[in-house]
């Protein structure tokens, strides 16, 4: 990573969210669930419900022209954002349905019984049980790549499990509880291989990293708009433009239709023929709003600040003796954690009560919680507001969690 200016002004003030009701500052360390949202965004989409809200590609009057060209402009913004083509980019509710997305359309049209489907140990349940509902309805089998020592996806274990009868490879790009990067390029020369396709759940890459589809030399690429600091309800599927045009619609209704009629329909190309109903207009315009807004200070300045938090409090929680730290030390913005003695969810409701907000849990995904050998989790995860008062707080909690435990 090429040196970075620091980010100097403070971001904090762009996030309402960021202070209690009382007015103390809310040190908000579980980004990973979902971002906080920027003032560019909240204003996005005020707009978009207010005075320039109306529907899209049905009016003949001036608004409604204005409003689909500002959500189509939406779709070839995000379609930027991570390297593809305006015509790649299919808007969904969410990474989750983004996959079944595929799970349904691309999978059941191509999946037989005798194929194989690799997953990792470490998948988010989204990139788990769609996959294996389409094998249950398709006869295909799944096979589980293991982890390195360090917790990241074992490319060189799934070089070796890989089989001509592997028609599909889905990984997390980055681990939504480990924090680990996915080599993106090698899995899908791993991929490739064999001539199946790799999808990537890239939920937990788009807010940390720069995301370049054709350099990740994917065939499908999901993500959602809520951990982009934009908002819930919306997110996107790429895929190549020839595998899109191939997959047939999984959803029936308006808008993805050519010509209905009683004996028969044909469908609108792609990708609109993946978007039934009235779309998300007004989240459309918002998610927009929220890439330029992260593209305006700078993955590199982004990283930077997020790996000095990661080391530190890597650094801190390992000098104790009574704390297990998982994942890489290079983690992408996330740390995860147990304190021998204290489970998670205590740990979770003593810092609330110091304004410290973390996630404790499974983290929907329960199979890498048996994997690691425990239930739950701790896990602070950062965005581009977080600070070194965050970790302060959080650090300062920890104390009080254990004075309270009496393990001071």
């Amino acid at each position: 990573m090429n040196a970075a200016a620091p980010i100097t002004r403070d971001l904090r003030a762009d996030f309402p969210g960021l202070v209690t009701r009382e007015g103390a500052p809310w040190h908000y360390l579980d980004s990973a669930a979902t971002a906080q949202k920027p003032r560019a965004v909240i204003d996005a989409m005020a707009r978009a419900l207010g005075e320039d809200y109306a529907t899209v590609h049905r009016g003949v009057y001036a608004r409604s022209a204005e409003m689909t060209l500002a959500y189509e402009a939406a779709r070839r913004r995000i379609a930027e954002f991570v390297g593809g083509a305006e015509s790649e980019i299919v808007f969904t509710r969410g990474a989750t349905e983004a996959i079944n997305l595929v799970a349904n359309s691309w999978g059941r049209a191509n999946l037989k019984a005798g194929d194989r489907i690799l997953l990792s140990q470490l998948e988010h349940h989204s990139n788990i049980v769609p996959w294996q509902m389409v094998a249950e309805a398709t006869g295909a089998e799944i096979d589980i790549v293991p982890l390195t020592d360090d917790h990241r996806i074992d490319l060189d274990a799934a070089e070796a499990m890989i089989t001509p009868a592997h028609k599909l490879v889905a990984f997390a790009h980055v681990s939504n509880v480990l924090g680990s990067v996915l080599d993106a390029p090698r899995a899908a020369t791993i991929a490739h291989s064999v001539g199946a396709k790799l999808l990537l759940d890239g939920c937990q890459a788009v807010p940390h990293l720069p995301v370049d589809v054709a350099s990740l030399d994917c065939d499908f690429y999901v993500f959602s708009s809520h951990k982009l600091y934009g908002p819930t309800g919306i997110g996107a599927l790429w895929a190549r433009a020839d595998l899109l045009d191939a997959m047939p619609p999984w959803e029936g209704g308006g808008a993805m239709i050519d010509r209905v009629t009683f004996e028969r329909t044909t469908y609108a190309p792609a990708p609109q023929r993946f978007e039934a109903g009235t779309p998300a207009i007004t989240e459309a315009i918002a998610f927009a709003a929220a890439a330029d807004y992260v593209a305006e200070i700078g993955f590199d300045a982004l990283e930077a600040r997020e790996a000095s938090l990661v080391a530190r409090l890597r650094r801190e929680l390992v000098a104790t003796n009574d704390v297990t730290v998982f994942g890489p030390e290079d983690s992408a913005g996330i740390v995860s954690f147990v304190i021998d003695g204290i489970h998670p969810h205590d740990l979770g409701t003593i810092l609330d009560e110091e304004n410290v907000a973390i996630r404790a849990g499974h983290h929907c995904a329960q199979p890498l919680m048996d994997y690691l050998g425990v239930p739950a989790t701790a896990r602070a995860s950062f965005g581009l507001y977080s600070t070194e008062a965050d970790l302060d707080s959080l650090l300062a909690g920890i104390t009080r969690t254990r004075r309270i435990f009496g393990k001071a």
